[in-house]
């Protein structure tokens, strides 16, 4: 009798709360997904989630840059709040401060089981700095981007935890790997509430698809790696709906910046959206953002208002049952938007490389005070604000600024005030 309301017990607490799984890709483009208009990349899997869930067209990530991109999706805050600079090396010292929350830190103390599973790039590779020290329970991946390779930089290691399974591991197998440890680890811990955390290292480059894909794509090595990544997203979808584990798990799946666009064929596309990654432009921060799986979640719908990278740790703690998270947070709770209901964001600020505040979004509206473009081209013209209205112009080729100077003024004192605020708060780092 004890044993079977024990059972019923950890039943009971597995169902309470829901499940999350962020699956993150690594410089994939808006454009690159069958659902977006791809014409040339087949991503049956991704389209499927989209019209079974529900797909956001204004997400955006809150960084142009791996590292800074990554530190604001677990932490919930802008990056010039996290002390360092927007892209960390394996020689970098510093790493997520300790003292900061994370969305597996929260989760954790909801009584989550927490995992990640992939490319980490958030500093020093010393312990203090890796996964288990930030809120998760395993780690399997690499401390760093697939590019950071010798002789320019050490050995990269395949971890396990704080443990190397292999130095310079075959990068064909990644994909897979990472795959089939989240199916593991979900299988081992299916009968209580569970985040994992997926960030592929693909379509990063360098790019490596295993003997299956390569050379099945229209859209050269590029697609096949990420005709790669759909098979395996595929494969835990799967899972989830065979386990009954489907209608209780919220899936993410975006990406981290926009498509590295100087890599030519080796990267991808922002679709209409203008430059790529390294930029503030929308082509380098908007992202694919599809949402699946749990029951609250409406079906085929697609959702317009703003969404952000910052949201994610206040709407999943909310969805957790958690009253507020720790920490002064940019973010904001909008569960509501997981729901099919209410409003998005008035309010988005581009930061770029050195932390710079390049653009602000209010509304349908942006400026942009600063401009830079990893093509090599400054587009910001003798210090004349460019002034967007994205419903109507989404690829920002015409310059409204002249016709609406009040306008101007007010987005120019928004970025004023949001500059004084963020150079006032310091940081962790440097009010330690």
């Amino acid at each position: 009798m004890c044993c079977l309301l024990l059972l019923f017990a950890i039943n009971s607490y597995a169902q309470q709360f829901p499940n999350f799984i962020i699956i993150y890709a690594d410089d994939l483009g808006y454009g690159d997904i069958g659902i977006n208009g791809n014409p040339s990349i087949h991503t049956p899997n991704l389209d499927r989630m989209a019209t079974e869930g529900t797909r956001f067209s204004n997400y955006y990530s809150a960084s142009p840059a791996c590292t800074a991109s990554r530190y604001a999706l677990l932490t919930g805050k802008y990056p010039p709040r996290a002390g360092f600079g927007w892209v960390l090396y394996p020689n970098d010292e510093k790493g997520i401060h300790p003292k900061e929350q994370t969305i597996a830190k929260a989760l954790k103390e909801q009584g989550y089981r927490t995992a990640v599973f992939g490319k980490w790039h958030l500093g020093s590779s010393d312990p203090s700095y890796l996964p288990l020290a930030q809120g998760f329970d395993e780690y399997i991946g690499l401390p760093y981007s697939n590019d950071m390779l010798p002789p320019k930089y050490p050995d990269i290691a395949l971890l396990n935890g704080y443990d190397t399974l292999e130095l310079n591991p075959d990068q064909r197998t990644l994909t897979r790997l990472y795959t089939e440890k989240s199916i593991d680890f979900i299988r081992k811990n299916k009968d209580r509430p569970f985040f994992v955390y997926l960030p592929y290292a693909m379509p990063h480059t360098p790019l490596f698809a295993s003997a299956r894909f390569k050379g099945k794509s229209k859209r050269g090595l590029y697609g096949d790696v990420v005709q790669e990544l759909d098979y395996y997203i595929g494969e835990l979808i799967h899972y989830l709906k065979t386990s009954g584990l489907d209608k209780n798990t919220y899936v993410v799946f975006t990406s981290d910046n926009g498509p590295w666009l100087i890599r030519n064929q080796d990267g991808g596309s922002a679709g209409l959206f203008r430059d790529g990654k390294g930029s503030t432009w929308e082509g380098g921060m908007r992202e694919p953002f599809i949402l699946w799986g749990h029951k609250d979640i409406p079906k085929g719908q697609v959702i317009n208002e703003v969404f952000t990278a910052l949201d994610m740790l206040p709407t999943i703690a909310a969805l957790a049952g958690m009253a507020k998270t720790k920490n002064d947070i940019d973010g904001q709770q909008m569960s509501h938007l997981w729901k099919g209901q209410g409003q998005g964001r008035s309010e988005f600020y581009f930061f770029g490389g050195g932390h710079q505040l390049m653009a602000v979004r209010k509304g349908s509206w942006k400026l942009h005070v600063k401009t830079y473009s990893q093509l090599g081209i400054d587009y910001f013209e003798k210090g004349i604000p460019l002034l967007f209205n994205l419903d109507e112009d989404p690829s920002e080729k015409y310059n409204l600024s002249s016709q609406y100077p009040e306008l101007v003024e007010d987005l120019k004192r928004l970025i004023n005030m949001k500059e004084a605020e963020i150079n006032s708060g310091g940081s962790f780092w440097s009010n330690r």
